[in-house]
């Protein structure tokens, strides 16, 4: 039997790894007066629904996923949190 599971994954770039465009939103808001605002990193958020026998297979495929689309591991971590979503249970009509 198949479950079917949501994955919220999380790419960031590595700590190592500069990050103009969080460079760019950290002086904005030192601009706007946000001067308590000490580092930005800039990531992505990605939420996919996908069907699997278990959850181990679940995770090694978005392992997969993660390594060969969605993140460069060369300047990218990655991260996911995977839910079982309950399957709704259909009742016959009497």
């Amino acid at each position: 039997m198949t479950q079917k599971y949501l994955a919220q994954i999380y790419v960031t770039l590595r700590a190592s790894v500069l990050d103009p465009a969080g460079t760019a939103v950290q002086s904005g808001l030192q601009h706007m007066g946000y001067d308590n605002v000490e580092r930005v990193r800039i990531g992505k958020y990605v939420e996919l629904t996908l069907t699997a026998a278990g959850e181990s297979e679940a995770r090694e495929q978005l392992d997969r996923v993660c390594d060969q689309l969605l993140a460069n591991p060369v300047i990218e971590n990655y991260r996911f949190d995977l839910t079982e979503i309950p399957v709704a249970v259909e009742t016959a009509a009497a």
